[in-house]
């Protein structure tokens, strides 16, 4: 919105300084402060609005006895960071970009579908929630309109179902007819995975700003044509602008992880999970970076698969020896550490030093080909 005012003034008057608003960087930047402090502003009178709503977060039986003490503390805080990344965006991005309707279309849609989760667990009281299967059809959903989209209109035709191969150079891979299935593939298991992650106070959204801020880089020089050239890469034109979405969710999430950093004021609920989760798949789908999920998201990857493990090893020894078996104390792994008496603040610190050297190693990628 303030993007298309300000280059129609910058047109029509052509004021001193206004130019800079075409910048994307300065875009970004504004784009990040505007989310970080709105989530100041609009946390506490969503945090208060749940309290009196009751919306608390209700601890599993079966989870670490340490957890007792946070029953209660309001949950479905994802709105909080939901709206202050919608907000930015609008404002300072271009929403003609195709990158941006994209991204936007698939995390709020799936911010839906775990909105509705937790309405029915914490409001109605199923215990479940929204049903597996239908928590699934909303993944695919988006899945196939992303990788529909991406298929078939003309902007990404010429690399539409390509990818590239991290570490090699003047290689990619070429996922073909099965490009549409890989891209439900790939936002179902991210949005999942993020979802597992947040089990301790501050992991899933510390983190997740840690991963953003690396995407932030790729999806600029992807979409810079002489950075793209420098580190030989595939150039997207237009995906730069993603620059401007992942700056909101930095800001946002930044401003979210201070009320939910340790011990948490407010928990995201699947209604952040889930859309973060789906939002950092679609992300990496546009800007052909899908082969590096594994190692930039590694941490989500870890907790994905380490339930993955447990469940495979309970159901094999069961059937074996007619007694289930565990791996871990707990699954997800981040459970297994806090099981073997470790404070919850220091995984979470742990865990993000493990982000962070992963992050770096994402973005080496780039230069050791």
């Amino acid at each position: 919105m303030f993007y298309y005012l300000f280059d129609y003034i910058n047109k029509i008057f052509n004021p001193p300084g206004f130019d800079v608003f075409r910048f994307l960087t300065f875009r970004s930047a504004l784009s990040a402060i505007t989310a970080l402090f709105m989530a100041f502003y609009v946390g506490p009178k969503v945090i208060k609005k749940l309290k009196e709503k009751q919306i608390g977060e209700k601890i599993r039986d079966d989870g670490p006895q340490t957890h007792k003490q946070k029953a209660g503390t309001p949950t479905m805080g994802g709105i909080i960071i939901l709206f202050c990344v919608f907000v930015p965006v609008i404002l300072w991005g271009d929403i003609k970009s195709i990158y941006i309707d994209l991204v936007l279309f698939g995390t709020l849609f799936l911010g839906a579908v775990g909105f509705l989760d937790d309405y029915l667990k914490v409001v109605k009281k199923y215990p479940k929630g929204l049903i597996a299967k239908y928590k699934l059809l909303g993944q695919v959903i988006v899945g196939l309109v992303i990788g529909g989209a991406i298929y078939f209109l003309p902007e990404f035709a010429p690399f539409n179902t390509q990818t590239t191969l991290p570490f090699f150079k003047n290689l990619n891979f070429d996922f073909s007819y099965m490009y549409i299935p890989s891209v439900v593939f790939i936002i179902t298991a991210t949005s999942n995975a993020v979802n597992l992650t947040d089990g301790l106070d501050g992991l899933a959204i510390g983190s997740f700003v840690i991963v953003m801020m690396a995407l932030a880089i790729i999806s600029y020089v992807s979409g810079n044509i002489i950075y793209a050239d420098y580190l030989n890469i595939m150039y997207l034109p237009g995906s730069g602008e993603l620059t401007v979405f992942i700056a909101a969710i930095v800001g946002a999430g930044l401003g979210f992880l201070w009320f939910n950093f340790y011990p948490a004021q407010v928990f995201m609920g699947d209604t952040g999970s889930l859309a973060l989760g789906g939002a950092f798949g679609i992300i990496a789908i546009l800007i052909k970076k899908e082969l590096l999920i594994p190692i930039l998201g590694g941490l989500y990857f870890l907790e994905a698969l380490s339930v993955i493990v447990q469940r495979v090893y309970f159901k094999y020894t069961k059937k074996k020896y007619g007694e289930g078996r565990r791996v871990f104390k707990m699954a997800p792994i981040h459970h297994h550490f806090e099981l073997c008496g470790w404070p919850e603040p220091k995984i979470v610190i742990r865990f993000y030093i493990i982000t962070i050297i992963l992050a770096i190693l994402s973005l080496a990628s780039f230069k050791v080909r």
